[in-house]
């Protein structure tokens, strides 16, 4: 009797299908994280990730990055985030950069499929404030060549970081290498300069109550990063003020092949990490991993980064 009864069970085991070779998704949920920063809503966005080989960017040597790296269980290339802010005043929808869009590979352009994830549309964007215009920040203000992306938006933008890139004449005399960034820009806010919805500023400004424009030099000629201030809050959109946050982090004298002055790139880096470290304000990277929202102590020479803490929305 326990023969015929061990049997029937392994027969029945036998016939119970194997849930789980059920084939892997492989692919990943569109990315986007919600906060709120006092009586504003801030929205990291994503617009996929880029693999950079950073220890031929780095201005050290790639042992001492690769080691590193290493250290935070990551290696060269590196997965690198590509990450815009959406903030919600209550009265005005702002977007600070727009990631790469249609100007890099397979691997970035997702922006558009984060936005609409959160819940929003790209009609209902009021303003864009570019950190800079390098292409990985303006590339998706483009929907396809000449087709804008947020076609009621007004694109910000500080007036150096204009004159550099949407000059013909800085084009001609650029690099070979360079001037693909040069008409890269030109091609993004052509439309927006054509609708009159491209303007430019000077210093540090309020663009809309409770965001401030902060010059944050080096990287390139106007680098500018976003103070948002609400509630008695405080939070810093950097741009490109750091890339490798492994690295960085620790050692902020290490600058990269992307900034145009080395030493300036380095030193706003500083400064703005100093103060962000003093007032216990959260920095919003491009580069760090998404959603690359923390807040910043400084431990030696450096500073360490510490994440935010993921939180139910009120």
């Amino acid at each position: 009797m326990k023969h015929t009864a061990l049997s029937l069970l392994m027969a029945v085991l036998v016939a119970t299908p194997a849930y789980a070779a059920a084939p892997m998704a492989k692919t990943q949920a569109p990315g986007y994280y919600r906060m709120m920063l006092g009586d504003f809503e801030i929205t990291p966005l994503s617009d996929g990730t880029v693999d950079l080989p950073v220890d031929k960017l780095l201005t050290q040597k790639a042992d001492k990055t690769n080691a590193a790296l290493a250290k935070a269980h990551l290696k060269a290339p590196l997965e690198t985030s590509d990450n815009a802010y959406l903030i919600n005043t209550g009265s005005k929808l702002i977007l600070v950069d727009t990631g790469a869009g249609i100007l890099f590979g397979p691997t970035l352009g997702k922006l558009q499929a984060s936005l609409k994830a959160a819940g929003y549309t790209p009609e209902q964007v009021d303003e864009i404030y570019l950190t800079h215009m390098h292409s990985d920040h303006l590339g998706g203000l483009l929907v396809t060549k000449g087709t804008p992306a947020f076609p009621n938006a007004v694109v910000r933008a500080a007036k150096a970081e204009a004159d550099e890139w949407l000059s013909q004449a800085k084009m001609d005399k650029a690099k070979e290498d360079d001037k693909g960034s040069y008409h890269n820009a030109m091609a993004a806010l052509d439309p927006y300069v054509k609708a009159g919805k491209f303007k430019t500023f000077e210093g540090d400004v309020e663009l809309a109550p409770g965001i401030r424009a902060q010059g944050g030099h080096g990287h390139t000629p106007g680098h500018t990063t976003y103070v948002v201030t609400s509630g008695g809050r405080k939070m810093v959109m950097i741009g490109d003020l750091i890339h490798v946050g492994a690295v960085q982090f620790e050692d902020p004298a290490v600058t990269i092949g992307f900034d145009g002055d080395q030493k300036a790139a380095a030193a706003a880096r500083k400064k703005l990490f100093d103060a962000a470290a003093k007032d216990g304000a959260l920095i919003g990277g491009a580069h760090l991993q998404f959603p690359g929202v923390g807040y910043l102590r400084t431990e030696g020479k450096g500073y360490r980064f510490i994440p935010v803490n993921y939180t139910r929305m009120p």
